[in-house]
Parts: structure tokens; sequence; C-alpha cells
């Protein structure tokens, strides 16, 4: 009788109730909104897009400038325009490049790099990661009357402005 007593108490005891389920599934939602937020993958994709957005911007800043010293200060092949008060999008568009930098007021036609700076200087012009073409590439450059070169990105996500001047 006691074998049957104790095979009845292991019966009972087997598993788990549904108040001890719910509590436990109640745990693991917190934690992983906890997770969630404490992570913010949207946070850090914006961040990552705006590394690259400072990384091409440098890069493209240094190839003029290496450009610009190998060919002894000559920079009229790249077709940068001389007024200072104006900002041009790179790209290879002719037209339309005024309407989708946010950053800086640019010119209709685009500035094409690529003629002196490609293959020499760098593998490709870049362009923005999440909005920028060939044609618009969303960075924008300019020369000051000091004759020092601005270049900047038209659309940043988290940093307030990003732009290169030297």
């Amino acid at each position: 009788m006691s074998i049957q007593k104790e095979i009845a108490q292991l019966k009972k005891q087997r598993g788990f109730t549904l108040v001890e389920l719910l509590v436990v599934i109640g745990i693991i939602v917190i934690l992983f909104a906890v997770v969630l937020v404490a992570v913010d993958p949207a946070k850090r994709l914006e961040q990552s897009r705006d590394a690259v957005r400072r990384q091409d911007v440098r890069d493209t800043l240094e190839a003029i400038q290496q450009y610009v010293v190998d060919n002894d200060g000559d920079d009229a092949v790249l077709g940068i325009d001389a007024d200072n008060a104006t900002y041009e999008q790179i790209g290879t568009a002719a037209t339309g490049c005024d309407t989708g930098c946010t950053a800086q007021v640019t010119e209709a036609a685009c500035v094409d790099l690529s003629t002196g700076l490609v293959d020499t200087y760098l593998a490709s012009i870049p362009y923005d990661p999440s909005t920028g073409t060939a044609a618009e590439t969303d960075y924008y450059i300019n020369k000051t009357t000091s004759g020092r070169y601005v270049i900047g990105s038209c659309d940043p996500e988290r940093a307030a402005t990003i732009e290169v001047k030297r």
C-alpha cells in the first residue's frame, strides 16, 4: 500500500502549474523587452550609416587633396566651380541635383569627380549608403575663397552635420 501512495504522490507533483508557466513566460517577455530597448537596432543602423558617411567624406577629401598636390595645385579638370557661395552635389547627373540635399543648398548640376579621381585616387566615387546613387551621391562639395575644400553629407541621420573642411 505504501508504494501505491508514493506513486500517487509522484503523479500529483509531476509538471508545472498554469500559474508557474505564466510567471515564467511573463519574466521572459520582460527580459526580451529590456534587451530590445537596450540594443535598439534602428539606432545602431543609423549610427553605422553615419560612420560610413564620415569615412566617405574623408576619403573623397583626401583623394581631391592628393590629386591637387600631384597636379601642382590645378583642380580645373575636377570641375569644381570657383564660386565659394555655391555648393555642388557630387554625382554624374546634369540636372536635378538641387532637390535632394537637405544640409546645404546645392546647384542644379552635379559635379562629376570621377573623371579625375577614379582609378588613381579612389576605386569609385562613394555615395550615401541609404539614399545615394552614382547620379546623385548625396554628398556635397564647395571650394572656399581661401582654396579649402568643404565636403559633407546631404542627409545625415543621427549626427547633426557630417562635414570635413581642409
